[in-house]
């Protein structure tokens, strides 16, 4: 998914000098795309997780958020619903869709109840 007038050239981050000062933000993005390129290509395509290394993912990265990644029909699950073109692996957009469903899941549960 590429947003309209949102170029890939916009984002340089693999090129910022070290000693550039970053965002907390821009650090966030950055992880992201570092830990998905962590786990992509061990088992094929290295723009896309596998099945395994999906449950590799879940298991070190995200373990605390989903529980047991172990279960098998849980990884089975959530790789059903992040591969929405079901082509068997995740890319990185349907990696990005996880973490930002997780980390709306986490701010509802912290936000107090909503009084009507």
């Amino acid at each position: 998914m590429v947003f309209p007038g949102l170029s890939p050239m916009v984002c340089h981050l693999s090129s910022m000098s070290s000693t550039e000062p970053t965002s907390n933000l821009e650090n966030a993005m950055q992880l992201m795309i570092q830990t998905f390129h962590k786990y992509s290509g061990n088992e094929g395509d290295k723009y896309t997780l596998s099945k395994g290394e999906l449950k590799d993912l879940l298991t070190a990265e995200l373990g605390s958020y989903l529980g047991n990644a172990q279960d098998k029909d849980a990884v089975e699950k959530v790789m059903k619903d992040l591969d929405a073109n079901n082509d068997g692996e995740v890319d990185f957009t349907e990696f990005i869709i996880l973490v930002g469903a997780l980390t709306v899941a986490c701010n509802d549960f912290f936000q107090p109840e909503k009084k009507e």
